[in-house]
């Protein structure tokens, strides 16, 4: 039987109800596995501030993987990994995409900035009132992102472009996936568009991580919902879709757990490794024999 050493969980639609609280099964989940000495970490799009909230809620001090991939660390200051797009790459980015009517919006593991141009006002709200945002998280909108940056420079983790049509949203798409060969375009949702830095993902993320901590990926266990939890999931020693995750989700998992709704992962959690011992027992056993 493997010996999971690693417990690796998204966020939104996985850890959080759909009222963004977190279950008391689910804090005492965690609290159970992390005593066997499993080493829990989250893996979320959210940026390093809003991730790190959720890890304090379940007493984590763990390394955590943000921005899909993008930043991981333990503390705001020290990452042990970051994958940005450069400051030119920023710039050029969003000079094509500012001939487009779309929203656009750099994150960055300290800010975000985004233009102010108006698209249709659900898909506005979705961008502006994102979930994972918070107050002690700057959200900046000006009128031009192109001047402001010939000013101030960034170097974005990722951007995301809500369009208010699909003709200009499939245009853009091929336009930068022609122009920028050192970018990946990810079509996260029907309107919106999300711009990394080639070959990141959170299934990326995950692996280096588990190398960092000489976890092989087959010691791992990863809970997700989202289409994009599907790479690490596949890759993982013990994959795990919840109930509300999409059919390709579900087909790549080894197991499907309930809802989020419904005490998913604490009940995954709990099933799973009550049969896992601690190492250090394990030791002990092999020595007295």
């Amino acid at each position: 039987m493997t010996q999971y050493k690693l417990l690796a969980l998204n966020v939104d639609g996985t850890l959080l109800r759909s009222n963004g609280r977190i279950q008391s099964s689910t804090k005492e989940a965690i609290e159970y596995v992390k005593d066997k000495g499993i080493y829990v970490t989250l893996v979320t799009n959210r940026h390093f501030q809003s991730a790190k909230k959720v890890a304090k809620a379940l007493k984590l001090d763990s390394y955590l993987i943000t921005h899909g991939g993008a930043f991981i660390s333990e503390n705001l200051d020290h990452p042990i990994f970051e994958k940005r797009l450069s400051e030119d790459m920023t710039f050029n980015l969003v000079q094509v995409l500012e001939s487009y009517k779309c929203n656009i919006r750099l994150t960055h593991e300290r800010y975000s900035i985004g233009n102010r141009k108006r698209i249709a006002s659900n898909l506005l709200s979705k961008s502006i009132l994102n979930t994972s945002d918070s107050m002690f998280y700057p959200v900046q909108f000006v009128d031009s992102l192109g001047d402001t940056l010939r000013d101030e420079p960034v170097s974005a983790t990722k951007i995301d472009v809500f369009f208010s049509n699909e003709v200009d949203k499939e245009e853009a798409q091929n336009v930068i996936q022609e122009a920028f060969q050192d970018v990946d375009v990810k079509e996260a949702q029907p309107n919106k568009l999300e711009i990394v830095q080639k070959g990141l993902s959170k299934e990326y993320g995950l692996r280096v991580l588990a190398n960092h901590l000489s976890i092989p990926m087959g010691e791992t266990v990863v809970i997700g919902d989202s289409i994009d939890d599907i790479g690490m999931i596949s890759s993982s020693g013990l994959g795990v879709a919840m109930w509300n995750a999409p059919f390709e989700v579900k087909q790549a998992a080894d197991w499907i757990t309930r809802s989020n709704n419904h005490e998913g992962v604490g009940y995954m959690v709990k099933e799973h490794f009550r049969k896992q011992q601690r190492e250090e027992f394990l030791r002990k056993i092999k020595i007295d024999r």
